[in-house]
């Protein structure tokens, strides 16, 4: 099965982003990349202007996470912040919250698509993996929150983790039909990763806990965070 890690910038050393994300380009996959918009939840993080100025100095596809009311007003700034990127080959990931898009969620996928990326979606905690069946066959990715969005460092909640076997049987089931990634966003470290990756995890959001507090040293820190998984899904 491949892995994929992908970094989380809203816990990144906003003075030293640059030489973060330079250490990072040769050893993760994606950059996780957290909208937030005070209402969905309520804090306020990115924007396409940062997303616009990673996408000058990496070659990585970036990961937008939707945790907003409105994701299609985004989607166009977002588009156009990649376009470095677009040009070059490389699709980013755009991935709204079910929670906000059931009721008009085959148009906005359609939407997505039709800007360039590679359509998600992702679910929280408490959202049966029912709700997202109609369409999962059209998604590249589906996120499943272990904590409740909007937040860092929440204690992760075992109880989603049922639905990640289930999407994974599902994906097994029918490899024809389907082919999202499975990825999993919230307190996912060394305590988890087991866990986890037992689930049918593919796609590991790692922030805080699994990599940036690891070492202040970024590359110490990776190599901390890689050899925490490598024992955690071997044991």
């Amino acid at each position: 099965m491949k892995r994929y890690f992908n970094p989380s910038l809203m816990c990144m050393d906003f003075l030293d982003i640059r030489h973060q994300i330079e250490i990072l380009n040769s050893r993760v996959d994606f950059y996780h990349f957290d909208m937030m918009d005070g209402h969905y939840v309520p804090n306020i993080t990115l924007s396409p202007d940062l997303a616009k100025a990673v996408a000058k100095v990496s070659d990585l596809p970036l990961d937008f996470h939707l945790m907003v009311t409105d994701p299609q007003m985004f989607i166009e700034p977002c588009r156009k912040a990649v376009e470095p990127l677009t040009q070059r080959g490389i699709r980013s990931f755009y991935s709204p919250h079910a929670e906000v898009i059931n009721g008009k969620a085959f148009r906005i996928i359609d939407e997505i698509v039709k800007a360039g990326f590679r359509p998600g979606v992702a679910i929280n905690p408490e959202t049966p993996l029912s709700e997202i069946e109609a369409y999962l066959h059209r998604l590249d990715k589906v996120t499943f929150m272990s904590v409740d969005p909007g937040f860092a460092g929440q204690p992760f909640i075992p109880e989603m983790l049922d639905k990640v076997r289930a999407a994974k049987a599902l994906k097994q089931s029918n490899p024809e039909k389907y082919h999202f990634i499975i990825e999993i966003d919230g307190s996912c470290n060394k305590k988890t990763y087991g866990l986890l990756a037992e689930a049918g995890i593919e796609s590991f959001i790692v922030g805080t806990s699994g990599l940036f507090n690891n070492d202040p040293d970024l590359e110490k820190a990776y190599d901390i965070m890689m050899d925490d998984f490598n024992r955690a899904v071997s044991a």
